[in-house]
């Protein structure tokens, strides 16, 4: 119970910036972190989505949706979108593996990042605007598979450079993605329980993308980074809240 608790601790403590109280969080934690990612991502959305609901009882949607917006960069840090932005920036102006990761490891933000960040946050705050208050189902879930994907994408790859991504993937082993796949699940069969239809569409769609992110980060740089962590994380996520908002 203990070595759980020091993992979900450690899971709160890098992918938000809640001040979690506990004692410190060290190195040999971060692999039970892992785990934990999928149900950190629930209750992210579960908060987002809530400020969203509250602030639609005084404002109209966009503006409802932007405080929104805003909160959960608040509570992220805003962890994930940088990644995004780095990846974007690395992924557009880097033509050699060598080039690719130097340019993800600068923290200045290019054209490329602009316009990736851009585009995300944009494109969340229409999702949220569209969502209403069904984002307290379907954000928390869309969230859940984009942490989801980053546990398997480090389980999954070798690590392409050194970094935060490459010491915990280096003594991850497959327990972690069981444990990250069994909350996924769960969160799949409470979005079923509360109603939501043909949930077997989002779960293709972010299979899919988490698929071809894999792939192509093999081809391309042979393994994977922080930053493209992020970027896969945001892409599954955008996949399966499209799914879910088909028509």
């Amino acid at each position: 119970m203990r070595n759980l608790l020091a993992g979900l601790t450690a899971a709160l403590r890098l992918l938000t910036r809640v001040p979690v109280p506990g004692p410190e969080t060290r190195p040999e934690h971060l692999p039970r972190a892992v785990a934990w990612f999928p149900l950190v991502g629930a209750l992210v959305g579960l908060a987002t989505a809530g400020i969203l609901v509250l602030a639609l009882r005084w404002w109209p949607a966009p503006v409802a949706a932007a405080l929104a917006v805003g909160a959960g960069l608040l509570l992220t840090g805003g962890f994930h979108e940088d990644g995004a932005a780095d990846a974007a920036d690395g992924l557009g102006g880097g033509w050699t593996r060598e080039r690719t990761v130097e340019i993800m490891r600068d923290s200045r933000i290019g054209s490329y990042g602009a316009m990736a960040l851009w585009l995300l946050l944009t494109f969340r705050w229409a999702v949220l605007q569209a969502l209403g208050r069904s984002a307290l189902v379907a954000l928390p879930l869309a969230m859940v598979w984009g942490r989801w994907s980053m546990v398997a994408l480090m389980t999954l790859l070798p690590s392409a450079s050194p970094g935060l991504s490459s010491r915990v993937a280096r003594d991850l082993g497959w327990k972690p993605l069981a444990g990250a796949t069994l909350l996924l699940a769960l969160a799949n069969l409470a979005g079923w329980a509360l109603g939501v239809a043909g949930l077997w569409k989002p779960a293709a769609a972010a299979l899919a993308v988490l698929a071809c992110w894999a792939c192509y980060l093999r081809r391309r740089l042979g393994g994977q980074t922080g930053d493209l962590l992020g970027a896969g994380n945001q892409l599954v996520e955008a996949a399966v809240l499209l799914l879910l908002l088909v028509r």
